[in-house]
């Protein structure tokens, strides 16, 4: 990791420990004033706890332009992110999404599509809906790897992030309590549950914590929309296309509306917001990555809408793409996010027990 941004989150950390002020914001607090010192791996738990709502920072009186200069959710940010590409599996591929991510993300997205465009000559064995364009068969032996190997790399990183922070061992209960949290989101209430400052110094809103909320389960009952309709192809024999009153038609048109709009207001808000309390150098990557998820899930409701017209292959092989793109991609985005906080959250948990 880079010394520079380690020494200055210290120096942050170690002003906000005396200070004191801030001390029921978040999770954050509680765990920097346990400390006395603070190592690099417990600057990387600080880092990973921290929602960046930016309330702490609005609240302080040593920011600039006092001499203390504190800007605590930047130099968070700062050490978070470097924290993702340091431990991503493999390391390079983390740090060049980050760097170039828009640019990756609609090249991966192009060239995905292009390949299913071209495996419709592996095409259909006579199947019914999406299956006229390419079998069931193809598709499961494209996916299958896409989802294992994002599930290895997050796997591999998260265990280099528990050794990284020297957190205790696991129990349930650690997990559970995380579980709680993340569900609720507790962390983007704000320090007094008005919600957090995260568009403007003036202005408590929970809009970043229901864009989140509705990214969460949008994304939630998608994957339960696949998974429903996996069981249901597999273990009862009845082969996908499905009605629109079934299960994983009814899940994955709910997720793929709330998808879409907690990616569009994320979006809104992170435009709106002061770059200089966030990772700078990660900003464009992150645009990249919600605005990849959003895509998602508007080309999969595109696609169910015209999924009986003329142009259906084309739009099949663009979601197909975007979809693929963005589970190579995931261990890599934003997206991991989710599960190094979860992390976190579980650590802080078995630390507090």
């Amino acid at each position: 990791m880079q010394t520079d941004l380690l020494q200055e989150a210290r120096r942050q950390a170690e002003i906000c420990n005396a200070c004191r002020y801030c001390e029921g914001y978040c999770s954050v607090f509680p765990a920097l004033h346990a400390e006395r010192a603070f190592s690099d791996g417990a600057l990387t738990q600080l880092a990973n706890l921290c929602h960046n709502c930016r309330g702490c920072y609005y609240a302080c009186q040593y920011t600039a332009p006092h001499e203390f200069d504190l800007n605590l959710p930047q130099a968070l940010a700062n050490v978070r992110q470097d924290s993702w590409e340091d431990l991503a599996f493999p390391r390079a591929a983390g740090q060049a999404f980050h760097k170039n991510g828009a640019l990756i993300a609609v090249a991966t997205v192009l060239g995905f599509a292009l390949m299913f465009w071209a495996a419709r000559a592996l095409g259909s064995n006579g199947g019914e809906g999406f299956y006229t364009v390419l079998s069931h068969n193809a598709m499961v032996a494209i996916f299958l790897p896409a989802f294992v190997f994002p599930l290895i790399s997050i796997g591999v990183s998260l265990r280099r992030y528990w050794k990284r922070v020297g957190a205790k061992p696991l129990k349930a209960a650690h997990v559970i309590k995380a579980l709680q949290e993340a569900a609720m989101l507790k962390n983007l209430k704000g320090g007094h549950g008005d919600g957090c400052n995260f568009e403007d110094e003036d202005r408590f809103s929970h809009a970043r914590r229901m864009a989140h909320h509705a990214v969460m389960y949008g994304f939630l009952l998608c994957f339960a929309s696949t998974s429903v309709a996996t069981v249901m192809h597999y273990m009862f024999a009845m082969p996908a296309p499905y009605g629109l009153i079934s299960l994983p038609k009814l899940l994955g048109i709910s997720g793929g509306v709330l998808m879409v709009a907690g990616c569009i207001e994320m979006i809104r808000l992170k435009l709106r917001s002061d770059r200089n309390l966030g990772a700078n150098a990660a900003f464009g990557g992150e645009v990249a990555f919600v605005g990849l998820l959003g895509f998602v899930g508007f080309s999969g409701l595109t696609l169910f809408v015209l999924g009986q017209s003329a142009i259906m292959p084309a739009l099949l092989a663009i979601h197909l793409g975007a979809v693929l793109a963005f589970f190579l991609l995931m261990p890599f985005t934003k997206m991991a996010h989710g599960f190094y906080r979860l992390t976190a959250l579980t650590a802080d948990a078995a630390q507090r027990e």
